[in-house]
């Protein structure tokens, strides 16, 4: 008999750190192997950032913060939302946890019950899912599509909704497709929510900085203010400030259910590195020159990678509104035979033939729930990327 919780059989080790750990597994055993799986800035954590982060160790500030984070960094946090989004979070309204993924599991934890339904659209990133079954709930796939610009329609929202729903989870910019809501878009989904009061709404806006070709970020809280009270507001610091490894991440929302998720957060992490929550509120406070020159190089890469898959055989390749990834569909791939011989029967087919033929380690479609189509990061360097790209076109052109 095992020790092991039975609703673990559901849950699955993340597929993104899968892939990469077996593309690092490669390199070192001499293999030439250009991992393109890892979904974090290949740029260095900014200067003021780091010296912040030193000058409170110097200052002795390593002891324990409160759970919520330190009253410093909500009051940066308040600033934020207020300059950036238009939104209004008291310090009380706000929660810090070790980085996003950490906020997303306190709330669900903190809110669902067996049998409460989570909605998620397709493609999605791979922790949500796993992230529901962990508190409970049920996840609740809500698909989109190549056409539809792997965006959610109203009517698709529509239909995903049950009397037990509890949550809609949204991710504008989106990972792995890139795809980011206008808001008009978020303002029709608003419409769907305001005829039914029992949904709520975290929105996981990771990626807002990070928007390319003169895209207008929105969050939905600011669109429809009358869901200002059923909305969890998440971010971090992470991608905008190329800080990963800090794991700070944050959200403000309603003040009960930032209680209960600060309670849950006192009973496992305590809270996160009073040293990276001193960096964090330099960074949310600071400068954001540098943001405009990173952006600007990951839109080259953007379009370097899409130009490069769409001269793929069997590729086809939309240009994403914001994020680090592509969504490429390999659907023109399914049925070819590789050079030795073997039939790709789907996108984890493809994914392994790419990384054996080619050394490109990249994500299968089928882990982020609407296949065939794999992901790629172009968060890595530009000469990295125009090898793949002409490794992943010999590829495809050898295949019969």
């Amino acid at each position: 008999m095992s020790m092991l919780a039975a609703y673990l059989d559901a849950i699955k080790p993340s597929p993104t750190v899968a892939v990469t750990t077996k593309a690092n597994e490669l390199k070192a055993a001499g293999r030439d192997v250009i991992g393109l799986g890892a979904g974090e800035p290949d740029f260095d954590t900014p200067d003021f950032v780091k010296e912040a982060a030193i000058e409170a160790i110097r200052r002795g500030e390593t002891k324990y913060t409160a759970p919520a984070g330190a009253v410093e960094l909500r009051e940066a946090i308040s600033r934020k939302f207020k300059r950036e989004n238009g939104l209004d979070y008291s310090v009380d309204r706000i929660t810090v946890g070790c980085g996003g993924k950490q906020i997303l599991y306190n709330a669900l934890v903190a809110t669902l019950d067996p049998g409460d339904e989570v909605i998620i659209p397709t493609p999605y990133w791979v922790s949500y899912p796993d992230m529901v079954l962990l508190g409970r709930g049920t996840p609740v796939f809500a698909p989109t599509s190549l056409e539809s610009g792997f965006k959610m329609k109203p009517e698709d929202l529509e239909a995903a909704i049950t009397p037990k729903t509890k949550w809609l989870l949204l991710n504008s910019p989106s990972n792995p497709s890139g795809a980011a809501y206008t808001e008009a878009e978020l303002g029709a989904l608003a419409e769907v929510l305001a005829r039914h009061s029992h949904v709520w709404v975290m929105t996981d806006d990771m990626y807002e900085h990070i928007v390319y070709d003169d895209f207008d970020f929105a969050t939905i809280a600011r669109v429809e203010p009358a869901l200002y009270d059923r909305t969890l507001t998440v971010n971090g610091v992470s991608k905008a400030y190329s800080m990963t490894g800090w794991r700070v991440g944050y959200a403000g929302g309603p003040a009960e259910l930032i209680k209960a998720m600060n309670m849950i957060q006192s009973q496992s992490t305590t809270h996160t590195s009073s040293i990276s929550q001193a960096a964090a509120a330099a960074a949310l406070d600071g400068p954001r020159d540098f943001l405009g020159d990173w952006v600007k190089v990951f839109q080259e890469r953007r379009d370097l990678v899409v130009a490069m898959l769409d001269r793929s055989p069997g590729l086809s390749c939309p240009t994403p509104e914001g994020a680090f990834y592509v969504y490429p569909s390999c659907s023109g791939l399914i049925g070819k035979r590789t050079p030795g011989g073997t039939t790709l029967g789907n996108d984890t087919d493809v994914v392994t033939y790419l990384l054996e033929a080619e050394g490109v380690a990249v994500v299968q479609g089928v882990a982020f729930g609407l296949e065939p189509h794999f992901r790629i990061s172009y968060a890595t360097a530009t000469e990295s990327l125009e090898e793949a790209g002409r490794r992943i076109q010999r590829a495809c052109a050898a295949l019969d």
